[in-house]
């Protein structure tokens, strides 16, 4: 699907609840190159083809992610914009990457408060959520091996940075890699001042457990825009 019809459909049933979403939707469908906005974060690579950071699941994984094959995955939840851009290549040779059309990416990530749904009433998470599904989503990959979702800056919880977790699955569900994605801190401190949020998180992106052997394939190639319209995320995951 074109990412300009993606955004006209994913406006469809998206309230008011979510910080920034309409004009996140607007500036991005007007064009399908890429749209300058404030506080943009970026890196740059070498033109080499890396596989992406291998990484756990975490103990909160998506347990019935063929029942949620959608692209809006807020539900109820309130937070901060995001609009999750992601491209799937398939590593060819060290410096040949080719897009990967039609496989699965899974996508989870917690809520602005550090709950997964599926899971809680627990030690790990005391926050009950385990009848909900909130913030995670299935979508297969376009021609040009690209999926969109449409959701809300993740928040944190203790002991982890910020992030995002990637599956990546071939048509028989077998998985291809497993990966997570890491924000920037100067983004991340801008959205936790905001109503919702926790405030600054009590994990460094460098001291996080994951990410601290693994940080420049983990980090996002960009986060751009504003906690009024809210955030692009693009990343380039290679399997």
């Amino acid at each position: 699907m074109k990412r300009k019809a993606f955004l006209k459909k994913g406006l469809l049933g998206v309230g008011t609840v979510v910080v920034g979403l309409p004009t996140v939707m607007a500036s991005c469908s007007n064009s399908d190159d890429d749209i300058e906005t404030d506080n943009t974060f970026t890196t740059s690579g070498d033109g080499s083809c890396t596989v992406s950071p291998q990484e756990t699941a975490g103990p909160f994984p998506i347990i019935t992610p063929a029942s949620l094959v959608k692209a809006n995955i807020i539900s109820d939840r309130n937070g901060v914009a995001l609009l999750i851009n992601l491209t799937v290549n398939k590593r060819e040779s060290s410096d040949v990457c080719n897009p990967l059309a039609g496989v699965y990416v899974d996508l989870w990530h917690c809520d602005s408060e550090g709950n997964y749904s599926q899971y809680g009433g627990t030690n790990m998470q005391s926050t009950n959520y385990s009848d909900k599904n909130f913030l995670r989503g299935r979508q297969l990959t376009d021609s040009n091996g690209q999926v969109s979702f449409i959701s809300i800056f993740p928040g944190w919880y203790r002991g982890r940075a910020p992030h995002i977790h990637i599956e990546i699955l071939d048509t028989d569900e077998k998985s291809l890699g497993v990966t997570q994605i890491a924000f920037p801190k100067e983004v991340c401190n801008t959205v936790y001042s905001t109503t919702y949020y926790n405030g600054e998180a009590d994990t460094s992106n460098e001291s996080d457990n994951v990410f601290s052997d693994s940080l420049d394939g983990n980090m996002a190639d960009s986060v751009s825009g504003n906690t009024e319209d809210g955030y692009t995320l693009e990343k380039v995951i290679t399997v």
